[in-house]
C-alpha cells in the first residue's frame, strides 16, 4: 500500500506555498503514486513544482532532463533557496569543470541530491549513462517535451533518443510537461516516450490578462522607443531573430535613455549571466533577447513582451508572450509583423530536407494566418490549442480596433486565372507585374506582355495584388512550390473556387508588405507633416540647387523633407536622425535648413515631438565597411556581391544607402568596364536635368529597349557620389 503524505503541510514547510494552483495537486499525487504523467499548462501555470515536489518526498534522485543551461541554474538556484544543503539539486552539462562535476556525482550516490538538471545532450555521453544506472533514480522529468516533436516550435533532435536512453539506464515513472502543444504535438509527445497511456492532464490556456496586437512593421524601432517611454519602469522583453539584432536594437534603446540589456547565445556565458541578473534585480528594465531568453526565468511583473519579428510558429508565439504578466497582472503581447520576414523565414528554410520544409512551411502559414486575420486573437489562439472559446474577448487588436473588409472575389478570381495562364511558372512579385503591365526583363524575355492579363489590374498597384496573392495563400486557394521556392501553384481548393467562385472578403486596412529598412531613423510621409515648413524647405532647397548648379533631388529627397516637416529638428544631431540624411550630407548642407526650421519653431511656438526623435546607432556595419574599402582596392562589384552571398541588384541598394547617407564611392573602374560612354553620358546628362531621380521614370524617358535598369542605378550612384556628397 502506498504511503499517503500530508501534500498541503509538505507545500507550506518545503515552498512556502499556502495553496496549489489548479491541478498541481492531482499532477504530484499522480507522480507520487508511480504513474507516466503528462502535464499540459501554460506558462506561469506552475509546471515546476509537479517534479520539484515529488522529487522532495520520494526517496532517490530525480533526473530532469532541460534543454538550457541558463533554465537549470535558474531552478538549481530556486531548489537551493528552499533547502539549507546545497546538494539538495545540481545540474550535469558541459559547463562543469571536472571537479564540479565530481562533487555532482558524490552527492547523487549519497542520496544528499533530489533533483538532477541533465540536458538532453549530456544524457547521451557514455559516462553519464553509466552512472546513471548507478543512481537510485526516483523519476524522470521531460520539460519543455514538445522538444520532442518535429512539429513542436523548437525541435530538438536529442530529446528523439531520450526513451531508449532511460531504458538503457534504469526504466522509471516518466513525467513530461509542457507550455505549448497542439494535439499533433501532444501525441507525439505521447507516442515517442512511449507513454501512451499517461494519465493526462491539461490546464486552460486562456490568459485572460494578456492583451494581444499585431502591428504592421513600419518604423518598428520608433514605436518600440516610444511605447517603453509611455511605460517607463515597467519591466519588459523584447524577441528578435537574430543575434546582430539583438546587439543593434540594445544599443539603440540605450542610446535612447532606456535601461535595456542584450541576451544571446553568442555571447560569453558570464556576460549572459550578468545581463540576466541585472534584469531580474531590476537594474534593467528591457532584455532585448533571441527565444532563448525566458525559458524557466521566474520573473512575474514583465508587463510587456514585444516581437520585433514575427516568430517562427503559433507555439513559439504563445510561449513567448506567455512571460508577460505571470502574475495574473497587466501583460502587453506586441508584435511586429511583415510578410517579408514570412518570405525571408521561409528562404531560410532552402537547403533542408524537403520534409523538413514542409513543416516549417505550414507552421509559417499559420502564423501568417494569425497575423493577418481579423478574427479574436485569443478565439484563434485557443482553437490552435484544441481549446474553445465561446465569445470574443474584448482583449485584443481585432476586438477593440476591427479591420476594415471588402468583397474581393473578382480580385481572387483575376490573381488565380493569371497564374493559370502564365502556366504555374512564376511568384508572387512577378504575377503583380503582369496585372500592373509592369514590364520587366522577366516579361520581355518570356513574353509575358502579351497575355489578355498583362495590365489587367493597372487601377491598382503591385502592393494590392501581393496582398491578394498572399491572402489566397493563406485561404490555401494556392501553394508556393519547395523544390522551387515561391513559384505559385493552384491548389485543389483553388481550382474549386475558379469553378464556382464564393465570396471572399479582404482585410483591407494593414499595409503587411512595408518594413522598416532604416533602423534608428524616421521613415518620414507617414502623416502629420507640417504642409506649411514643408514647402519652405522645398523653396529652400530650390534656391540652394541653383546655387550649386545641381537638381532638387540632390541636396535632399522629398522623405527626408517630409521628415523634417514632421519632427522639426534644430540641430545637426537631430537632422542626422532624420531618414536620408547622413553626417555628410548634414555638414555640407544642414546649417541653412536647421536655422530656417528653428525660426519656423520660434515664430510658431510649435511644441516639438521631440520624444519621437530616435537617435539612431553610427554605423559602424562591418558589411559597410567591406564594401566601401572593396570599392577603394577597385574590386568588380560583380566579385563584392559574390563574395557578400548578394544578387546585384542587392548589392545596388546597400550601395545607394551609403552614397545617400552622404559617403562619396568612386566606382567609375567598374562603369568604364560595363557601361560604353555614349551610354554613360546620355543617362549622366539626363539625371543633371532631372526633376526627380526616380529610376521607372529615368527608363522611361531613355528607352527600357535601350538602357536596363542596372545601368541607370549604377550612372546615378556615379552621379549622386559626385554631386550630392
Amino acid at each position: 500500500m502506498k504511503e499517503k503524505f500530508d501534500l498541503h503541510k509538505i507545500l507550506k514547510a518545503q515552498f512556502g506555498f499556502d495553496n496549489f494552483k489548479g491541478t498541481q495537486e492531482q499532477i504530484i499525487q499522480n507522480v507520487l503514486d508511480g504513474r507516466d504523467t503528462f502535464v499540459l499548462m501554460p506558462t506561469g501555470g506552475g509546471k515546476s513544482l509537479c517534479y520539484q515536489m515529488p522529487s522532495v518526498i520520494l526517496e532517490g534522485t530525480a533526473v530532469i532532463v532541460s534543454p538550457l543551461i541558463a533554465l537549470m541554474k535558474n531552478q538549481v538556484d530556486a531548489m537551493r533557496g528552499y533547502n539549507a544543503d546545497d546538494g539538495i539539486a545540481h545540474f550535469l552539462n558541459s559547463s562543469l569543470n571536472k571537479t564540479e562535476t565530481k562533487q555532482v556525482k558524490s552527492d547523487v550516490v549519497a542520496g544528499k541530491t533530489k533533483l538532477l538538471y541533465v540536458a538532453p545532450e549530456s544524457l547521451t555521453k557514455e559516462e553519464n549513462i553509466e552512472f546513471l544506472k548507478t543512481a537510485n533514480i526516483s523519476f524522470y522529468a521531460i520539460d519543455e517535451a514538445h522538444c520532442i516533436s518535429e512539429w513542436g516550435h523548437d525541435f530538438r533532435p536529442e530529446y528523439r533518443k531520450l526513451r531508449s536512453i532511460i531504458d538503457h539506464i534504469n526504466r522509471k515513472p516518466i513525467i513530461a510537461l509542457t507550455a505549448t502543444a497542439t494535439p499533433k504535438v501532444q501525441h507525439d509527445i505521447l507516442k515517442n516516450l512511449d507513454i501512451l497511456d499517461a494519465n493526462i492532464f491539461k490546464s486552460s490556456f486562456n490568459r485572460e490578462n494578456l492583451y494581444y496586437e499585431i502591428r504592421p512593421k513600419q518604423n518598428a524601432t520608433k514605436d518600440i522607443i516610444k511605447y517603453i517611454k509611455n511605460n517607463t519602469g515597467k519591466s519588459g522583453i523584447i524577441y528578435c531573430l537574430s543575434r546582430k539584432k539583438v546587439e543593434e536594437l540594445a544599443e539603440t534603446l540605450q542610446i535612447n535613455g532606456i535601461k535595456a540589456l542584450p541576451y544571446h547565445a553568442g555571447m560569453d556565458s558570464n556576460t549572459r549571466s550578468k545581463n540576466q541578473d541585472m534584469f531580474l534585480m531590476e537594474d534593467a528594465d528591457v532584455i532585448v533577447a533571441t527565444i532563448a531568453f525566458g525559458m524557466g526565468i521566474d520573473k512575474p511583473d514583465v508587463r510587456y513582451v514585444i516581437h520585433y519579428d514575427i516568430p517562427k510558429s503559433i507555439e513559439g508565439y504563445y510561449q513567448e508572450t506567455g512571460r508577460a504578466g505571470r502574475d495574473g497582472g497587466e501583460g502587453n503581447c506586441i508584435t511586429f509583423y511583415s510578410y517579408k520576414d514570412i518570405q525571408k523565414l521561409e528562404k531560410f528554410m532552402q537547403g533542408k530536407p524537403v520534409a523538413e520544409q514542409e513543416i516549417g512551411k505550414q507552421l509559417l502559414l499559420e502564423t501568417a494566418t494569425f497575423a493577418e486575420s481579423a478574427v479574436c486573437r485569443r478565439v484563434t489562439l485557443l482553437d490552435y490549442f484544441g481549446e474553445e472559446l465561446s465569445e470574443n474577448c474584448n482583449n485584443c487588436d481585432n476586438c477593440l480596433h476591427p479591420k476594415k473588409k471588402f468583397e474581393g472575389k473578382e480580385y481572387v478570381e483575376t490573381v488565380l486565372e493569371t497564374i493559370l495562364v502564365a502556366k504555374e511558372r512564376y511568384k508572387s512579385n512577378d504575377i503583380a507585374d503582369i496585372l500592373v503591365g509592369k514590364n520587366t526583363s522577366l516579361t520581355k524575355t518570356f513574353k509575358l506582355d502579351l497575355l489578355e492579363q498583362f495590365g489587367e489590374g493597372k487601377d491598382k498597384d503591385n502592393k494590392f495584388w501581393n496582398a491578394v496573392i498572399r491572402q489566397s495563400l493563406i485561404s490555401k486557394l494556392l501553394d508556393k512550390e519547395i523544390e522551387n521556392y515561391g513559384i505559385l501553384k493552384l491548389t485543389q481548393k483553388g481550382k474549386e473556387f475558379l469553378k464556382k467562385p464564393y465570396s471572399f472578403m479582404i482585410v483591407e486596412d494593414h499595409d503587411y508588405d512595408n518594413e522598416d529598412n532604416n533602423e534608428g531613423k524616421q521613415q518620414g510621409a507617414s502623416g502629420g507633416i507640417d504642409p506649411v515648413l514643408f514647402n519652405m524647405l522645398k523653396d529652400l532647397r530650390k534656391k540652394i540647387a541653383k546655387e550649386k548648379d545641381v537638381p532638387p533631388f540632390v541636396v535632399f529627397q522629398d522623405p527626408s523633407l517630409e521628415d523634417m516637416a514632421i519632427h522639426y529638428p534644430v540641430n545637426i544631431e537631430e537632422l542626422n536622425s532624420i531618414a536620408g540624411v547622413g553626417v555628410g550630407k548634414a555638414q555640407k548642407y544642414g546649417n541653412e535648413f536647421i536655422k530656417l526650421i528653428k525660426k519656423y519653431v520660434e515664430e510658431n511656438e510649435i511644441e516639438r515631438p521631440q520624444d519621437l526623435i530616435v537617435k539612431s546607432v553610427v554605423n559602424k556595419s562591418g558589411k559597410k565597411v567591406y564594401f566601401i574599402q572593396s570599392i577603394d582596392r577597385k574590386i568588380m562589384l560583380d566579385q563584392i556581391a559574390e563574395a557578400k552571398g548578394l544578387a546585384f541588384s542587392e548589392l545596388l541598394t546597400e550601395l545607394e544607402m551609403i552614397v545617400n547617407s552622404g559617403t562619396k564611392l568612386d566606382i567609375d573602374y567598374y562603369i568604364e568596364d560595363v557601361i560604353d560612354e555614349e551610354k554613360q553620358d546620355e543617362i549622366y546628362d539626363y539625371f543633371c536635368d532631372a526633376e526627380t531621380d526616380d529610376i521607372d521614370e529615368a527608363l522611361s524617358e531613355l528607352g527600357e529597349d535601350e538602357f536596363s535598369e542596372e545601368e541607370v542605378r549604377l550612372m546615378r550612384l556615379k552621379f549622386l557620389s559626385e554631386l550630392a556628397n
